[in-house]
């Protein structure tokens, strides 16, 4: 309709729900590291041009979790059960970080999250993470505990699951609105951004705390 009410035009309803659809695949598949325009059927050359950058940026990620982890190996070496852990910490982080990603990048979506709420809703997830790292943290404790017969260990990986999950809680939802800030897509590779930091700091936090614990780890 113009000014004067008169019809420009007709859009059909099918043409306006293909339209959402197609940019909420272009968002998820952004998140991922794909090409917003890539499709089933493109071009193996054109998939490449589109992933190829995104996974050289996932693999420095991964060199510098890898690289934390390095920083402790005298530790790991003297206590080897620790090394089963890591991927425990890493996995828990990465889906809690996850969770608090998909509702930011959803109220983004739908403009549902105004100016003067945005520490509100950080504050919140990092709340919401800090519970549920309280219940898995003890959960996985009991686990450790249990499995190896050193309550100490199960204390270790409690506190490192925790401070793990409250960081990626923290990270999920603060990551898509920094972006976002800075003028980026905020679908844009959230996911490899955040899987770099819970891996760092889950890493970090759960080592820190094998160091500080060591003695009565290692007796």
């Amino acid at each position: 309709m113009d000014s004067e009410n008169r019809i420009l035009g007709i859009i059909k309803a099918e043409r306006m729900i293909q339209g959402a659809k197609e940019d909420a695949t272009k968002d998820i598949q952004r998140m991922f590291g794909a090409g917003g325009d890539e499709r089933v059927f493109s071009t193996i050359f054109f998939s490449l041009k589109k992933r190829l950058p995104w996974l050289h940026i996932n693999l420095a990620a991964a060199f510098l979790a890898a690289a934390v982890v390095a920083l402790f190996e005298g530790i790991i070496a003297k206590l080897t059960i620790l090394a089963v852990f890591l991927p425990v910490v890493a996995g828990q982080g990465g889906n809690a970080g996850a969770q608090s990603l998909a509702v930011v990048m959803r109220g983004i979506v739908m403009r549902k999250i105004p100016k003067d709420k945005i520490l509100q809703l950080v504050l919140k997830e990092g709340k919401i993470r800090a519970i549920n790292g309280i219940v898995i943290g003890s959960v996985t404790a009991l686990v450790a505990w249990l499995w190896y017969g050193n309550p100490c260990l199960g204390l270790v990986i409690g506190l490192g699951m925790l401070v793990n999950l409250i960081f990626a809680g923290l990270a999920g939802a603060s990551i898509p609105l920094i972006m976002k800030k800075i003028g980026i897509d905020p679908a844009q590779s959230s996911s490899i951004i955040l899987t770099t930091v819970t891996n760092v700091l889950g890493f970090l936090a759960f080592l820190v705390f094998a160091v500080m614990f060591q003695n009565v780890l290692i007796a």
